[in-house]
């Protein structure tokens, strides 16, 4: 809806067509809306697609128009909104609109700063899938999600694994909503606009790089209990049938769930940091006596292992069986001693990380959750009061305004085109030749972020053309499997410099470093910004242009109880009901195994902010404050069940590690060959489905006696062949397939190109990469524009390696620079090897 003048939000004034259905391009065009942009939402005259209360959350802000895009007049009409709009938005199969008479490729031509952006299942240059019917739980089978659950699920012999979390979704909203953003950003100084793909299962995959990468010769020292016992297992052929309960002594003291006196289970994550185990151990009271039984700090923990002066050092993860099992013991004790709340006060007050175990239900009416905005209230037409998740990336100055949403509102098309044509856009004159550059090319960057959500967040812009330096202390405070392990990916495309911050020397390189960069990232909480001068009145000193972006845990628009508390990833799966219904029960709660499951999700967040903010800079002079947390992108990973309104049915999505689907029309069945089909259909799909050879006779079924029938059909043939029959009736089916096929059949030696060509799915192997290793890992290839280009960004460099020609751009001379590392203010490295042994 129009923002009106008045408003500071940062797309004021962008018109946005919104096609989309199901999750992903009404998410985006949601996000587009919660920024300011006004946005006409057009659906079928039956209604959405997709019947479901979550419409009211992907449809606030928004006018809804119906039109039938198959009939003249309406065709006339939706192209008569697109003549008034900046963005165009699509979520339907590669030639849809096309044949419905939007085509994009003759719409640029007429409007060429025209921005339009498709979200398909699979990419329209993947020959196999890309006309499949491709809903999400289709995506999350065939691009490994449901088999990859995590080492858990694995050791306990549940493979594949259902989970209801949109994940493709998720990934691909922020992905495209960023990538938007970032092609009007850069419309500002070119005038020209850009089609974008970004398709889904391609989204997903980047969601799950992390997961999906794969080091050769991998060093022992980062293996866990849990790899060490699969790998026994498939050494000796031994069952995949650990039960949970065995599965829990098999975890690291800090990285598991401890259940506490009023028997509520309390999620600990502290295993990597200098400080963060010692504080837990110590605010327990049992450090002093493990102590005394033997537990040690080494100083340097990247040397290699041989170089130890002992077998175990507090603060790497993972510790040895021996050390894991004795610490666990003694904190069972403890936890029982207080609540799970008790403990949480505890822990953020200490400046540790943990979190109690919570329901969805519990997090939508939390108070931490509705005092920083996190959840909020809308009015809607048809739910009435509704909460549903808040703003998911905000900019300080303007945040306040995204905190009461317009609810949906269903207009006449002549009532929305009067609300477009009052907003005229005004943009440069195009220039006539313009060559194929990033939307970033020479924008300046600065990182100084640490574990997976804020690096990961600069490493994606640096495809764009972004120059990123990696500010790091001179002395590190993660462990090696937290810091290079992960760094491995989101390294990816940065130059590293080591400065201790707290010497004058250090502190005079990063005010340099600050004065010369046009963006700059931190995951730190507001205390920490303030002290380093990074808060509004101290960045105005040091770099009055610079953009400054904050991610963080648990923050909102608003502060709260716990804004200020550390945390991660695994932390908000705890806080907001993902680790409850993945495991199913308070007493057996299961991480959502992915490594980094919202932290990457957030990561684009925080680049959608910054992209917001330089869009906003470019078009009015201010200088914004882009945030976003991992608490606020918890509510995208759950949208199909985050909210809560009077007379709300029961929050009984699937959960637990038994259930395999929704219902019998959409979930696994095993076939032939040994190998699992995901079959997702709705009920109006019976028909159709009863029509595919085999399933003569569904038709006439009672519901209660399909799923027994469908069983028994699926395993007359083999998994390829069902997909292939039903995907052919136009049946939504795929093979549950995992990652490290899909890497085998996807992976060519780096070429320096993005692998936006290759398909939904596309690996790089990097032979001569500088660890060392052998390493074959995921393409930055999930954006996919027209006319301008995606950089494959280099391999992560060793931290510390570009310190002195960085020191040197700055005006250092050598003797200087010399002299900085003899006192410890910089340095070249953090150890011998690049992947400590």
């Amino acid at each position: 809806m129009n923002k009106g003048t008045s408003s500071l939000l940062p797309l004021t004034g962008v018109k946005v067509i919104d096609f989309g259905q199901y999750i992903a391009g009404p998410a985006v065009a949601m996000i587009l809306a919660d920024l300011g942009a006004t946005v006409i939402h057009i659906d079928p005259p039956a209604g959405p697609l997709w019947e479901s209360p979550a419409n009211a959350t992907l449809n606030r802000n928004k006018l809804i128009v119906n039109i039938d895009l198959k009939d003249a007049d309406g065709l006339q009409q939706a192209r008569e909104l697109i003549d008034e709009a900046d963005i165009v938005v699509e979520s339907f199969r590669p030639g849809v609109m096309k044949r419905l008479g939007i085509d994009f490729v003759e719409l640029r031509k007429q409007w060429p700063d025209l921005i339009t952006l498709s979200i398909p299942g699979f990419a329209s240059n993947d020959e196999l899938r890309c006309n499949w019917r491709a809903f999400e739980s289709v995506i999350a089978a065939q691009s490994g999600v449901f088999t990859d659950m995590g080492l858990n699920r694995v050791l306990m012999g549940v493979n594949p694994s259902f989970s209801p979390l949109p994940l493709a979704s998720a990934y691909g909203t922020t992905l495209a909503a960023s990538a938007v953003v970032l092609a009007l950003q850069s419309r500002e100084k070119t005038g020209h606009g850009d089609h974008i793909e970004v398709p889904l299962a391609s989204a997903v995959m980047e969601g799950l790089c992390y997961n999906s990468i794969k080091v050769d010769n991998y060093p022992e020292r980062y293996k866990t209990q849990r790899e060490a016992e699969i790998e026994r297992r498939r050494v000796e052929g031994l069952p995949m049938n650990v039960t949970y309960d065995e599965l829990q002594e098999l975890l690291d003291p800090f990285y598991r769930s401890y259940k506490c006196k009023d028997g509520r289970m309390f999620y600990v994550v502290c295993p990597s940091h200098k400080h963060h185990a010692k504080r837990c151990l110590k605010t327990m009271g049992i450090y002093d006596d493990l102590v005394a039984e033997g537990l040690s700090e080494e100083e340097d923990t990247y040397l290699p292992l041989s170089e130890w002066k002992s077998d175990v050092s507090l603060g790497v993860y993972p510790l040895p069986k021996f050390w894991a099992d004795k610490i666990s013991e003694r904190m069972k004790e403890v936890f029982m001693t207080r609540t799970a709340k008790e403990w949480e006060r505890i822990f953020g007050r200490g400046k540790f990380p943990g979190a109690p175990q919570r329901w969805l239900q519990e997090w939508i009416n939390d108070d931490h959750a509705e005092t920083t905005g996190l959840m909020i209230e809308v009015d809607d037409p048809e739910f009435g009061p509704m909460t549903q998740p808040g703003p998911m990336v905000w900019l300080e100055e303007s945040g306040e305004e995204m905190l009461e949403p317009r609810p949906r509102r269903t207009v006449e098309v002549a009532a929305a085109l009067k609300i477009l044509r009052g907003l005229p856009t005004k943009l440069p004159k195009p220039k006539a030749a313009l060559e194929k550059t990033g939307w970033l090319d020479g924008v300046r960057v600065l990182d100084m972020c640490n574990v997976i959500a804020g690096p990961h967040s600069v490493s994606y812009l640096a495809r764009f053309g972004a120059e990123v330096i990696k500010l790091d202390p001179a002395t590190p405070n993660y462990d090696c499997w937290n810091t290079v392990i992960f760094s491995l990916s989101h390294g990816r495309g940065k130059r590293s410099i080591l400065a201790d911050m707290s010497s004058p020397g250090g502190r005079d390189v990063f005010e340099k470093l600050v004065a010369s960069v046009d963006v700059i990232v931190w995951n730190a909480p507001d205390r920490q910004v303030k002290a380093m001068g990074l808060d509004v009145e101290g960045l105005k000193k040091l770099n009055p242009e610079a953009i400054f972006c904050k991610l963080d845990c648990f923050g909102g628009v608003r502060p709260g109880p716990r804004t200020n508390y550390l945390g991660y990833d695994d932390l908000v799966q705890a806080t907001t009901g993902i680790m409850l219904r993945f495991g199913g029960t308070m007493d057996t709660p299961e991480e959502h195994a992915h490594v980094g499951t919202i932290d990457v999700m957030c990561g684009f967040g925080g680049s959608l902010g910054i992209a917001a903010a330089l869009y906003q800079k470019y078009r009015t002079g201010r200088i914004g404050r882009p945030r976003t947390s991992l608490s606020a992108l918890s509510g995208l990973a759950q949208i199909p069940f985050c909210y809560d309104y009077e007379r709300r049915g029961l929050f009984d999505e699937p959960a637990g590690r038994e259930v395999n689907g929704y219902d019998e029309l959409t979930r696994f069945y095993y076939t032939s060959s040994d190998r699992f089909v995901l079959l997702s259909a709705y009920e109006a799909d019976v028909p159709r489905l009863a029509g595919v050879e085999g399933f003569e006779g569904l038709e006439g079924l009672a519901r209660e006696d399909r799923a027994a029938f469908l069983a028994g059909v699926f395993m007359t043939a083999r998994a390829s062949d069902w997909v292939e029959r039903l995907q052919l009736a136009g049946i939504g089916a795929a093979v549950c397939e995992n990652i490290e096929t899909i890497r085998a059949y996807s992976s060519r030696p780096a070429d320096g190109k993005p692998g936006t060509d290759l398909g939904s799915y596309s690996f790089s192997v990097y032979e001569d990469h500088p660890s060392g290793h052998v390493i074959t890992q995921l393409d930055p290839y999930a954006i996919r524009p027209s006319r301008s280009t995606i950089y494959a960004p280099e391999p992560a460099e060793k931290f510390g390696k570009s310190t002195r020609v960085l020191l040197e751009e700055l005006g250092y001379g050598a003797a200087d620079i010399d002299d900085m590392i003899a006192q410890g203010a910089v340095s070249e490295s953090w150890s011998r090897e690049y992947l400590p042994s």
